[in-house]
């Protein structure tokens, strides 16, 4: 039997979408635009801004600054 689960923080991409209702390109411009630099400001940011979980900002952000350091 194999695993095809999405595993990470793409593996939050349906659960973020359908819990806030917003797509992730969008979550994803809003980590992009912010004045903020670090990581955990950045979770903080999205936590008390727009009231995302702990866990759902924290994968956001990194996935996010993840793919612009690949670039």
């Amino acid at each position: 039997m194999t695993d095809n689960a999405v595993k990470g923080p793409v593996g939050y991409v349906p659960s973020i979408e359908k819990k806030y209702g917003r797509p992730i390109g969008e979550w994803k411009g809003l980590v992009r635009s912010s004045p903020l630099t670090e990581h955990m400001e950045l979770v903080g940011g999205l936590n008390s801004e727009h009231g995302l979980g702990h866990g759902h900002a924290n994968a956001r952000v990194a996935h996010t600054l993840t793919e612009d350091s690949a670039k």
